[in-house]
């Protein structure tokens, strides 16, 4: 068997002039900037068993529930989410409520499907190599050494590589009505960007500052890549950990991801 840690461990891996009217004015404020913690969901069952994880879903493990648990009681009262998104994935779902519950705070989760993981088409739930060997055998290659050679730029250009070898790959398996195609790097960009776009714009109008959105490890590298392309050198090349923070700050139209991967979070 083929050895990829550190594809497997991410792969198996959101107008009365009246005095009510005036504070109800002033309390919409735009906020001069917005602070969006991008938590990557609790470790899964198929996490566990180095499967693809995309559009498929799994329950979390007890270990993923309570090292959320212990992310939510880490955070307790020293952040006041005003919003909390995540993709429509269960285990995305899962983890946001176990982290709010655990800090204390009643925040309705609102649901984006943009948010959802890569999608890895007829690979879905295989054993994660199996993504690597059919790649590889397209490419007339051998699969530990495509594998070294997508990686050795780190986490970014792996994302982006496997994600449109596998796209390219997968269009031959595609049955009309049975399955979906596996999305490419660019697509994926697309709708998180988007997503994340517009959370930012409903913060301005609504005066949120703090905003939790949990998502995916690829789709959370590539979002943050593309709104701070400096994370690359930051992101290791197994990927984010999972219930992992990365904090990002939009201040006059611009994006500064302060810091990726943290696990300072969780309740010592």
């Amino acid at each position: 068997m083929i050895a990829f840690v550190a594809l497997t461990g991410l792969l198996a891996g959101c107008s009365g002039g009246s005095g009510a009217a005036s504070e109800e004015s002033k309390a919409k404020e735009a906020p001069k900037e917005i602070t969006v913690y991008f938590t990557r969901h609790g470790k899964t069952m198929l996490n566990t068993k180095e499967r693809a994880q995309g559009w498929s879903d799994a329950p979390l493990t007890p270990a993923g529930i309570e090292f959320s648990e212990a992310v939510g009681k880490g955070i307790g009262d020293s952040i006041k989410f005003d919003k909390v998104y995540s993709s429509d994935s269960g285990r995305a779902i899962k983890t946001a409520e176990v982290i709010l519950e655990n800090a204390g705070q009643k925040v309705p989760v609102e649901k984006d499907k943009r948010l959802k993981e890569f999608k890895f088409g007829s690979y879905e739930g295989l054993p994660s190599e199996e993504m690597i060997v059919a790649i590889a055998k397209e490419k007339n290659a051998d699969p530990e050494n495509y594998f070294k050679g997508i990686a050795q730029n780190g986490f970014i250009q792996l994302n982006q590589q496997l994600s449109n070898d596998l796209a390219a790959v997968d269009k031959k398996n595609v049955k009309e009505g049975e399955n979906w195609p596996a999305e490419d790097y660019d697509t994926v960009v697309k709708r998180g960007t988007e997503a994340v776009e517009d959370i930012v714009a409903k913060a301005e109008k609504e005066g949120d500052e703090d905003i939790l959105i949990v998502s995916h490890g690829m789709t959370l590298a590539a979002i943050l890549n593309e709104l701070d392309d400096r994370v690359a050198e930051e992101i290791p090349v197994s990927g984010l950990e999972n219930a992992s923070i990365s904090k990002a700050v939009y201040k006059n139209g611009k994006w500064t991801v302060e810091s990726v991967n943290d696990l300072s979070y969780v309740e010592k």
